[in-house]
């Protein structure tokens, strides 16, 4: 071996703190010769191919590198056959490939506007120059050296250090010769402080199982779709106009196999689908399915802003999922988290030694409540992350929609702060700006790029216009959750009965301010865990009581102007709060009391999207119509429901234990009126008071109407009359 030697460049590359190792290592012309660097510190010999045969390349320094000079260069890629322990293989030279990165890609990525920035960043299996390997890309801006480490290099820091591509903060590198599933990192050197980081990858695809962290190189899908006919009718769908009524779901915890653990997305493809159909939902919500370290966050606390968890299956598995779901009708909505993210320190937090993906000051970059950061919305490069997370959920797995969680997080400066801990915009408002424009460039792409996707916005407050156009002045959502609606009627029915008259407004404040959102009636999985109870448990009275409060709960959702969402348990009236650890309580669908709110919420559903009345004018003031909403004294109230063609239904609830027969109610037409439904009957649990084969109108004028009936009212009850024409 020649005499040891430790020139500077190769000082830096030992130490591991090269910013550009592509100048040093790999193929260079030095005058009339050619030089071939290779740092391999874990083989004992190096040969290249220089076309005809293998040349050795000369150890030059006893930690690993390797030289070889002449004057006719080698093929580029250079082929290299290494050797460690008398084992050889051949493999080609990492340095001596050019870069795949495109001005163009640099170039908006920095604008904040590569939408599919998936496609660059992350680890890409394919060719380069004709040899098949990995192609890494990350954005690390404050880092002096990237490097990739894996189980394919010892996970060692110096073996695969990165090119930097200028002032973009972006490395790249391509390793010949990996394989799908193979493990990495990236280990990055903060250029201020020299500290060493290793990070899981951001737009990782796939990552190990827990506890590990580390992301896996994943395989192009070449998964063969079977929805074209789902998603063009998704396309042309008027989906104002249309039922929506979404089952929301935690796959980890909807039911578990016999042993306790995990459905998987194909087996939760053959249970759960037959059992949305069977209950007749047109949606589902799934609570977070990318990837995060710990199953009680729920999926809120995301590191895997790319990458589907594997708890459940591969990509592939959940692609199949989906699929079945759209062949069968049913659209598939996730839960998207761009509000905050957890500080787990492998994976966005302080990415490369420095608030990166968050702000520097906590009092923008933290989340007090939840011990989280929250992503810096004004920085070009962190919005286009969260841009191209949402358009690979939708382009990539054919999702339906985004119900994108915590929004009165992001739009207010001062959320859940006290005075002095959060600092003002530009204008000295309370108002986050950057997080505005972000939701709307989100709105704008999501609704150009994906016909029929919807966008959901939990949002808490009464901020302006969230679900109208951003051309409008909005923030452009879809739809908006109703939360001051689930609260007003949740309040209200924990109240005992007799107490419920003093609170009948609760009942009747919503239609003030119905229409000037698109609003989704939701019952989620929030209001029934953290000591809030169950629905049933939230409910009044004795065990009866208690069930047919919850019979009328649900008649009310379904029958009220709004989209409708309810969590899982809700339909089969659960006794215990939600558990994460474990499946829904079906034992429950044994006992008669359960299994006939499971039938009632079937048949609600049935009705729902099969009466226009029900559904076809959610979102407009003509699609409701007070009969009655002042009779306090006995706690009940009557409205009409309204179709574009003029069909209505009349909804009659009363929330006392009290029957009421001979009950006069107005009615705009005259006729004969057939009850629809009685959340009362026995087929449901109830006490089967109800009004038979129908009614005919008397030619009394009542409560402002021309026509008039005599109902009975069953107790803790609600009927749906329909208008017999002719």
């Amino acid at each position: 071996m020649a005499k040891t030697r430790l020139d500077p460049q190769f000082s830096h590359i030992l130490n591991a703190r090269h910013h550009d190792p592509f100048s040093y290592l790999g193929l260079h012309q030095s005058g009339q010769q050619y030089v071939l660097r290779v740092f391999q510190p874990h083989v004992a010999n190096v040969w290249v191919h220089d076309g005809q045969a293998w040349q050795p390349l000369q150890r030059v320094h006893e930690s690993g590198l390797f030289e070889w000079m002449g004057s006719v260069a080698p093929p580029v890629p250079c082929r290299l056959k290494l050797e460690s322990n008398g084992h050889s293989w051949e493999t080609h030279d990492a340095y001596s490939f050019w870069t795949a990165l495109s001005s163009d890609e640099l170039y908006l990525f920095a604008e904040g506007r590569l939408k599919q920035a998936y496609q660059t960043f992350g680890a890409h299996a394919g060719e380069q120059q004709g040899v098949a390997g990995v192609r890494f890309v990350v954005w690390a801006p404050n880092a002096e050296r990237v490097s990739v480490v894996g189980n394919f290099n010892h996970w060692d820091g110096r073996v695969h250090a990165m090119r930097a591509h200028g002032g973009s903060g972006v490395w790249e590198i391509f390793i010949p010769g990996l394989d799908a599933g193979s493990l990495y990192k990236f280990e990055i050197r903060n250029r201020h402080s020299g500290q060493v980081f290793t990070k899981t990858d951001p737009y990782g695809f796939s990552f190990e199982h827990l506890p590990g962290t580390a992301a896996k190189v994943t395989p192009a899908s070449h998964y063969a779709w079977q929805d074209s006919a789902w998603l063009q009718k998704r396309g042309q769908a008027e989906w104002l106009h249309a039922p929506f009524n979404c089952y929301e779901i935690h796959l980890g915890s909807w039911r578990r196999n016999a042993n306790g653990g995990f459905l998987s997305y194909r087996e939760l493809a053959e249970q759960l689908l037959p059992y949305v159909l069977e209950m007749g939902y047109t949606h589902i919500e799934l609570l977070p399915v990318s990837e995060h370290p710990l199953n009680e966050s729920w999926g809120y606390q995301t590191t895997g802003y790319f990458g589907i968890t594997n708890r459940f299956g591969s990509p592939d598995d959940f692609r199949y999922f989906v699929d079945q779901f759209h062949q069968a009708g049913i659209g598939v909505l996730l839960d998207w988290v761009p509000g905050h993210f957890p500080k787990d320190d492998w994976a966005l937090a302080r990415f490369d030694g420095s608030a990166l993906f968050e702000h520097e000051d906590p009092r923008l970059g933290e989340h007090q409540d939840w011990g989280t950061y929250i992503f810096n919305y004004g920085r070009n490069e962190v919005r286009n992350f969260l841009l191209a997370s949402a358009h690979y959920w939708l382009a990539e797995f054919h999702i339906d929609g985004l119900r994108v969680d915590a929004v009165a997080s992001m739009i207010y400066l001062d959320y859940s702060r006290k005075a002095g801990e959060w600092l003002p915009n530009r204008h000295g408002g309370r108002e986050n700006l950057e997080a505005i424009d972000f939701l709307k460039q989100l709105n704008i792409m999501v609704h150009e790029d994906f016909p029929g996707a919807l966008t959901i916005a939990e949002e808490s407050t009464a901020w302006p216009m969230v679900s109208r156009p951003v051309y409008l002045g909005g923030l452009g959502f879809s739809m908006k959750w109703n939360m001051g609606w689930m609260n007003d009627t949740l309040a209200y029915m924990a109240h005992d009965a007799i107490h419920r008259r003093f609170h009948h407004d609760k009942l009747t404040f919503g239609q003030v301010y119905a229409y000037s959102e698109n609003f989704v009636l939701p019952f989620s999985h929030d209001e029934v865990v953290h000591g809030k109870h169950s629905l049933l448990d939230k409910m009044p009275g004795d065990a009866w009581q208690k069930f047919a409060n919850v019979r009328l709960l649900h008649t009310y959702q379904m029958t009220m102007s709004g989209k409708k969402l309810n969590f899982m348990g809700n339909e089969i009236a659960q006794g215990r709060e939600w558990n994460v650890n474990s499946s829904l309580d079906w034992p429950l669908l044994e006992r008669e009391c359960h299994k006939g709110v499971q039938r009632l919420t079937q048949d609600l559903s049935r009705l729902y999207k099969e009466l226009p009345a029900l559904h076809d004018l959610d979102f407009d003031p003509h699609g409701f119509e007070w009969v009655d909403c002042s009779d306090s004294d006995q706690s009940i109230i009557n409205y009409l429901r309204r179709a574009r063609d003029g069909s209505f239904v009349l909804v009659m609830l009363n929330f006392t234990p009290v029957l009421r027969t001979g009950y006069r109610v107005g009615v705009p037409e005259a006729g004969q009126y057939r009850e629809l439904f009685n959340s009362d009957a026995e087929y449901y649990g109830g006490s089967n008071q109800g009004n038979g084969q129908g009614m005919q109108s008397e030619a009394l004028p009542w409560m402002g109407q021309a026509q008039s009936l005599l109902v009975t009212l069953p107790p803790l009850g609600g009927v749906i009359l329909q208008h017999q024409p002719g």
